[in-house]
């Protein structure tokens, strides 16, 4: 990544949110680093270096700073960087992956040999893989202590840590504190839950998101309540399955969302928080997406790419949603979900009328088929998920967002019963893959008025790689004229 020192040193003075997460500056005066939009006044030019990421100021010395804490910068989007490939590496690190894995088991989950991951990771960051695992976990217990009442040997486990004693040591000798001095430095630390504060890049479309995820919500699964989204979550890690809840709401005021999980994910919170990141698409750049659709973007600026808290979840709502209504494909879901309800455990106290875990792609591949038709999905339906799920359960088929998008789409539309618009629908809000765009889309072909998949690629080209992002603005202008949800149209179109 080239940074020019004097555009970074304008975005410092000026505190653009626009740089938020994109670079760090260190002082030297000070021996800390901050984010471009710190509040604290601002540093003489001659004191002031750049960095790509946090790792790499933390490796020339620089301490983070108290006030702005770095950790709560927003992230990358896919798209943001020519490496995505580092990209991905780097996202699998802030969930916590090389608590359990190795260099290589990382370069091998993105698909490249451990040397090429090396140098396409000390091109992008400027840091080895290990540096900047170090200090993501080093951030993460930082974020923990200010933020949660985790006694400190939970924090040190939850930030992957092997001992209490190692994290203290290594936080010493990096910030030349200790777990106890930083707890006591904590203002807004909250007791007996587990609250968090995640960054965006203003604007944020925050109404429309919660829109379009309220059209969409399983009963049992999803609610959205006094402008905040809750659901239940099964998350992944170090192996073990932990199962909870989520409940995200808006805070424009200081330009975050307040994310509060469960006491039965503190095993988990850095998985966790990834996919509330992906799910409201926070590494989004709205400046720069919002400036390439133009007129289509004017109406509603900071829209975002709704995303996926599992990708498997996705494709299965797709396959459900082909045809049919939004509204009936989410009795069919529901019904699913009552009926695989033993293969998760939820905490006690659950908020609202959360009920249920998605059934899991292990639970669809060996569900009786009988279930499935009684659950409202057709044969023919019930043979494609069954199919899907086998996939995903083995492991030959990734939904995920370090997923390879076009060699995801062929391989889903292999599958007997999944077509251009479910594989596209799929790379969209489980891949995340901002060029995505389901062209059969009922809703789309009328906002747009056209009638030929000639005619939508010709229309659609000029908002190209961000049609994704398109499609979420066409889809909510076709729902404010019919004043419905949108319905999907049969997988082929000639």
């Amino acid at each position: 990544m080239n940074l020019d020192p004097d555009t970074c040193y304008k975005a410092v003075a000026s505190h653009d949110r626009r740089f938020d997460g994109r670079f760090f500056v260190g002082v030297s005066s000070t021996g800390v680093y901050c984010r471009p939009v710190c509040a604290v006044r601002t540093p003489r030019r001659e004191n002031c270096t750049f960095y790509e990421s946090a790792a790499a100021a933390e490796k020339h010395g620089f301490r983070p700073c108290l006030r702005c804490r770095p950790e709560l910068a927003p992230g990358h989007g896919l798209a943001d960087i020519s490496g995505r490939l580092a990209q991905a590496a780097a996202t699998l690190i802030d969930e916590g992956f090389m608590a359990e894995g190795s260099v290589a088991t990382l370069a091998a989950r993105v698909g490249v040999t451990e040397r090429h991951l090396r140098r396409l990771f000390d091109a992008q960051f400027g840091v080895s893989v290990l540096e900047y695992a170090l200090t993501q976990r080093l951030l993460l217990a930082k974020r923990l202590l200010a933020d949660t009442a985790l006694p400190v040997t939970e924090v040190a486990l939850a930030a992957g840590f092997g001992s209490v004693r190692r994290f203290n040591d290594v936080l010493k000798t990096r910030y030349g504190l200790t777990p106890l001095a930083l707890r006591r430095r904590a203002t807004d630390g909250v007791a007996d839950r587990l609250v968090f504060e995640l960054g965006y890049r203003p604007p944020l479309a925050w109404e429309a998101l919660l829109r379009f995820l309220a059209a969409r919500a399983v009963d049992g699964i999803e609610e959205i309540r006094d402008g905040a989204y809750a659901r239940t979550l099964r998350v992944e890690a170090g192996g073990t399955v932990h199962a909870g809840w989520v409940r995200i709401e808006h805070v424009p005021r200081r330009m975050v969302l307040r994310v509060t999980l469960s006491a039965s994910l503190a095993r988990a919170i850095p998985q966790a928080l990834g996919k509330v990141r992906r799910l409201c698409d926070l590494g989004c750049r709205p400046d720069v997406v919002d400036r390439h659709l133009g007129e289509l973007a004017q109406a509603v600026p900071g829209m975002r790419l709704p995303g996926s808290v599992d990708g498997f979840e996705i494709a299965v709502r797709a396959v459900v949603g082909q045809v049919i209504s939004v509204v009936h494909a989410r009795r069919i879901l529901a019904a699913l979900a009552q009926r695989t309800a033993a293969a998760g455990t939820l905490p006690d106290a659950m908020p609202g009328s959360l009920r249920h875990l998605f059934p899991s792609a292990a639970a669809i591949a060996v569900m009786p088929p009988q279930d499935l038709r009684d659950a409202g999905v057709p044969a023919g339906k019930a043979r494609t998920l069954q199919a899907l799920a086998q996939h995903v359960a083995d492991g030959t088929l990734a939904l995920e967002e370090h997923a390879p998008p076009e060699a995801t789409v062929v391989a889903l539309r292999a599958i007997d019963g999944i077509g251009d618009w479910t594989a596209q629908y799929v790379a969209m809000r489980a891949l995340g893959w901002p060029d995505a765009f389901p062209g059969t889309d009922y809703a789309l072909r009328k906002v747009l008025g056209v009638d030929t998949v000639r005619a939508m690629q010709a229309r659609t080209a000029q908002w190209a790689p961000w049609r994704a992002y398109a499609a979420v603005h066409l889809w909510h202008r076709y729902e404010a004229m019919k004043d419905a949800p949108a319905v999907s149209e049969p997988e082929t179109m000639t």
